[in-house]
């Protein structure tokens, strides 16, 4: 094979090697604490006996959207533990609200500063662009040259994989609310803080839901695709089918993955306030 006119994976390949070096305690020290965190997430899960997690399910689901949102999320959970993927369910939600809420405590802040600020958004539109088209299973190559193989490079790989989306939709909910609004709150006197806590953030928080929404389901989709570095969860069950060549518990796997995001897609969604709604 020819040498490339444009060698970059030499280059990059020899940027990374003292930087994995020097970085491997303070990475590993992260991973064990993540780790740690999901694992008990899980074990609270699992406590659970499979009824009562339904009915939990089912009446937030209540609470939410009334009876069709109960009924869709307790018979999806009850069909999922019925097929015997109830621990594999386990894990793939405790990597799912890990991964999620880390992209959201990231990104949140960093799409509000985005949506203030042109020239950063300028700036980090080609980063963003880059980490939402680059496949999926390349984000595995150095979170497991960073972590090895386990939960740790999992739960990073979908934390950078679902960040894209709510930085993006936050930036974009900031950036539609009206001049004329937050004119109007500064010519009453309210200071730059005021401005975005009690104007900013709640006329764009339509667009940051949107964000969390997005950013729920690309975590659960990546968490999928994590289980091809040992990270376990409904991944493992789709994954070892396939190297079985195992077609019934191919489907009863997959049906699984998406009774899953259904349910927590039409979940995120009841938390979204109508756009049409002023704050008040």
């Amino acid at each position: 094979m020819p040498e490339p006119l444009l060698p970059i994976a030499s280059w990059i390949n020899t940027a990374a090697e003292p930087a994995l070096a020097h970085a491997a305690p303070a990475f590993e020290a992260f991973g064990d604490a993540a780790g740690a965190l999901v694992e008990g997430l899980q074990a609270g899960l699992l406590w659970l006996h499979p009824a009562a997690q339904v009915v939990l399910l089912a009446a937030l689901g209540w609470w939410r959207r009334g009876w069709r949102l109960s009924l869709l999320a307790g018979a999806a959970l009850a069909a999922i533990h019925a097929m015997g993927f109830g621990e594999p369910l386990a894990a793939t939600l405790a990597q799912m609200l890990v991964a999620t809420l880390v992209s959201i405590a990231l990104g949140v802040p960093l799409g509000i500063w985005l949506g203030g600020s042109p020239r950063a958004q300028w700036l980090a539109r080609p980063l963003l662009d880059l980490m939402q088209t680059m496949p999926a299973f390349v984000y595995l190559i150095p979170a497991v040259a960073l972590f090895g193989l386990g939960l740790a490079p999992a739960l990073l790989a979908t934390v950078v994989f679902a960040l894209p989306p709510v930085v993006r939709l936050t930036a974009l909910g900031i950036r539609q609310v009206g001049r004329d609004v937050t004119e109007a709150a500064a010519s009453l006197g309210a200071r730059d803080g005021q401005v975005l806590r009690l104007v900013r953030l709640p006329y764009a928080l339509p667009g940051i839901m949107a964000g969390v929404s997005q950013g729920i389901m690309m975590a659960l989709s990546m968490t999928i695709i994590a289980s091809m570095v040992g990270a376990g969860g409904l991944g493992s069950e789709v994954l070892a089918s396939i190297q079985r060549l195992d077609i019934g518990q191919g489907a009863a796997s997959g049906l699984s993955v998406v009774l899953l995001a259904m349910v927590v897609d039409r979940l995120a969604e009841s938390f979204a306030p109508p756009e049409s709604t002023p704050p008040h």
